[in-house]
C-alpha cells in the first residue's frame, strides 16, 4: 500500500508539472496576444486618462470585423474571445473582462468592482483604475469614466452618495438607475455558498485586503493565470506529500528508497559501461 501511494503521488506530481508548465505557455502566449493589441490601440506615452479613454473609445467603435455573430461559443474569460466578439463586449461581464485584460497590458492597476443588490447577487460590473493615488471607476459597459458634477473623477465611496451618482449618470444615455454603489465587492465569494464564506474568512485572516488586490483581480479574469497558480500549488502540495512519504516509510517502515537521480544515474552508467 506503502509503495502505491507513493508511485500515485509521482505521477501525480509528473501530471501537475506538465499542467504547469502548458498553463505558463497558454498565459505567456495569451499576454502577448493582449500586448500586441493594446500597443496597436493605447498610446504609450499618454496619460492614465488618456490611456483609459483610449481603451472605452476602441471599445465604443471596434473595428468592422467585430461585429459579427458569435462562431461556436465564445469564452467569456478568454481575452481572445472577449476582445473579438462585439455581442461580448456589451456585456457588462465581458466588457470589463476585456477593459482589464487591455488596461493591465498598457501599465495601468485596475480591477474589477461588482455592484450588489440587497441579495448580495451581483447587479451591474464595473473597473476600477489606480489614478494619481486614487481608485476611480470606470464603467467598460457604458463606455465611460464616471465624473462629478464638476468633471472631477470618482472613486466609490464617493459614488455610494446618492446625489453624487445621480450627478454622475445623469446624461448616460439608457444608465439603469439601480446600478449604485451602495453595496460592491471585488470578488464575490458567496456564491459558493458555505465554501465561499470559509475560504473568504481563511483569507481575511491569513492576508487582510486580499480581494483589493489588482492581481488577485487580474487571476479572477485570466483563466490560464488561475490554472498555472493552482498547477503550481498542486506540485508543491504533492512534493511536500512525496517527502513525507519517503519519510514515514524510512523511519517508521525502515523503507529506503532511492532517489530518482540516483536511479537515473544508475541506468546511464548501465548503458555506458554495461561491464560494470
Amino acid at each position: 500500500m506503502f509503495r502505491l501511494t507513493l508511485v500515485l503521488v509521482n505521477w501525480l506530481s509528473l501530471i501537475a508539472m506538465g499542467v504547469a508548465a502548458w498553463t505558463a505557455l497558454w498565459a505567456y502566449s495569451t499576454h502577448r496576444y493582449v500586448d500586441a493589441f493594446s500597443d496597436a490601440i493605447v498610446p504609450v506615452s499618454g496619460s492614465p486618462e488618456q490611456k483609459i479613454q483610449a481603451i472605452l473609445d476602441w471599445m465604443a467603435h471596434p473595428p468592422a470585423r467585430f461585429s459579427g455573430g458569435i462562431v461556436g461559443t465564445p469564452d467569456d474569460r478568454d481575452p481572445l474571445d472577449t476582445l473579438n466578439y462585439k455581442s461580448l463586449l456589451e456585456v457588462c461581464g465581458t466588457a470589463t473582462n476585456a477593459f482589464i485584460n487591455l488596461a493591465d497590458t498598457s501599465d495601468l492597476r485596475t480591477r474589477r468592482l461588482l455592484l450588489l443588490d440587497t441579495n448580495h447577487s451581483t447587479k451591474h460590473v464595473d473597473a476600477e483604475v489606480f489614478v494619481n493615488g486614487r481608485w476611480i471607476v470606470v464603467d467598460p459597459a457604458f463606455r465611460v469614466i464616471l465624473r462629478g458634477a464638476d468633471g472631477q473623477t470618482l472613486t466609490r465611496r464617493e459614488l455610494a452618495d446618492p446625489a453624487v451618482f445621480a450627478a454622475a449618470t445623469r446624461n448616460i444615455p439608457h444608465y439603469d438607475p439601480s446600478y449604485s454603489f451602495e453595496r460592491t465587492v471585488h470578488i464575490r465569494l458567496a456564491g459558493l455558498r458555505f465554501v465561499g464564506t470559509l475560504a473568504g474568512k481563511t483569507l481575511n485572516f491569513m492576508a487582510p485586503g486580499w480581494e483589493d488586490s489588482a492581481a488577485i483581480s487580474l487571476v479572477m479574469e485570466r483563466r490560464e493565470l488561475a490554472g498555472m497558480i493552482a498547477a503550481i500549488l498542486g506540485v508543491l502540495c504533492l512534493i511536500v506529500v512525496r517527502f513525507s512519504l519517503r519519510w514515514y516509510g524510512r523511519k517508521r517502515l525502515h523503507i529506503d528508497l532511492i532517489p530518482v537521480p540516483m536511479r537515473l544515474q544508475r541506468a546511464y552508467r548501465a548503458f555506458v559501461d554495461p561491464a560494470s
